[in-house]
């Protein structure tokens, strides 16, 4: 099967994350997979020897949130499709205007279309920053309702897409996964590095959703001993006017950006808890990735992260008082090591049961063979020329 995959490489995010782990699997699978991507030069940039190559579409702009195309990035991307002539595409949506288009060119070149719905949401809209949101899906959902199927994340998700017109049928739920033999537990240096006996971690983004310094504040005012380290992993908008309130005095650790995987991975396997104090999210593979590395987890119930913990894989906070309710949990999950080593026990096996990368492939692939298998216009009749 050839899949032309339209994703993002950089910069950094979950929805890179997506792609890399999904079209590498693919491939690992035998599939032929073309990887268009958005960059400042158009091109095809690999050969297709090894059952691989890039296209790149040009743009003016993109961040971890929203990419600007050129004007003639459309074009680019139509007369790609023509000449690689996939069975299917599949647009890891970047909140792009190329992700409203895409569907009359795959429609024109009779080209199966599948999309994975990436956009964040708090489906209780408790907050200013849902009701952007909820803006978003308002905004998608016609457009999606073209796309052959749409790939979302919960059923949550799936019921708030179908509410806003996409055909139930369309919609179908596949979790994020994992690479549970690359993010597994393991032996690891990093906490005696920073010299903690007690190690909490923040892995993502510092922006105004991950509602980070919800986290810091409620560090700061637990008087958490000297021994206990909070590390944050990453970078964002927000890092610059955080750092000077939130430092080492308190025992915070600021690592910045990790472009390493596998210091990644020794930073989760040191770890005793993972915090996640979204205000909003659609799955965090974040999260999933310190499950799978056995560490005990907190999350917020917004997006699915809440059905990923919820049965006691993990502790559920309300979006609605992070502070308060970390500020009881922080000093608990301190000092009550049985718990925090059962929660890991819980997390580590929640991900085995449902969340494996090689469970998500198998879904997806099998979504590909029922979409193809539908009558549709025969191949040698496709619109190429």
């Amino acid at each position: 099967m050839h899949i032309a995959w339209l994703g993002k490489k950089s910069p950094f995010c979950g929805n890179v994350t997506y792609g890399r782990e999904v079209t590498n699997a693919l491939l690992d699978r035998g599939h032929l997979v073309s990887f268009l991507h958005f960059a400042q030069e158009e091109g095809v940039d690999d050969p297709m020897g090894s059952g691989y190559q890039e296209v790149s579409l040009p743009c003016l702009y993109k961040s971890q949130v929203y990419t600007i195309p050129t004007l003639k990035a459309s074009k680019v991307l139509k007369e790609s499709l023509k000449q690689l002539r996939p069975d299917l595409v599949h647009a890891s949506l970047t909140l792009s205007p190329l992700d409203f288009v895409l569907p009359e060119i795959c429609e024109e070149l009779k080209i199966p279309l599948f999309a994975t719905f990436h956009t964040p949401f708090d489906g209780k809209r408790r907050n200013l920053q849902s009701g952007r949101q909820l803006l978003s899906y308002q905004l998608y959902a016609p457009f999606l309702a073209r796309y052959d199927r749409v790939i979302i994340f919960s059923k949550v998700q799936r019921n708030f897409l179908v509410r806003l017109g996409v055909p139930r049928q369309k919609v179908a739920v596949i979790p994020n996964g994992v690479d549970i033999q690359k993010y597994s537990p393991g032996a690891s240096t990093f906490k005696s590095r920073v010299n903690a006996q007690r190690l909490f971690v923040y892995q993502g983004r510092i922006a105004a959703e991950k509602n980070v310094e919800s986290l810091l504040k409620a560090w700061k005012q637990s008087n958490m001993s000297k021994s206990s380290k909070l590390v944050i992993v990453g970078n964002g908008p927000l890092s610059s006017a955080l750092r000077p309130f939130y430092g080492e005095e308190y025992g915070i650790i600021w690592l910045g950006f990790v472009a390493e995987e596998q210091q990644r991975i020794q930073i989760l396997q040191a770890a005793d808890v993972f915090i996640l104090p979204s205000l909003l999210e659609g799955l965090s593979l974040s999260l999933l990735e310190a499950m799978a590395c056995g560490v005990a987890c907190v999350a917020t119930d917004a997006g699915a992260d809440g059905e990923v913990l919820a049965g006691g894989a993990g502790i559920i906070l309300n979006t609605a008082r992070v502070t308060s309710q970390l500020h009881t949990l922080l000093p608990l999950l301190q000092d009550h090591t049985e718990w925090t080593a059962l929660l890991r026990q819980k997390a580590r096996n929640r991900v085995l049961e449902r969340y494996t990368l090689s469970g998500n492939i198998t879904q997806l692939e099998q979504l590909y063979h029922d979409v193809l298998q539908q009558p549709r216009v025969q191949l040698s009749s496709r619109a190429w020329g």
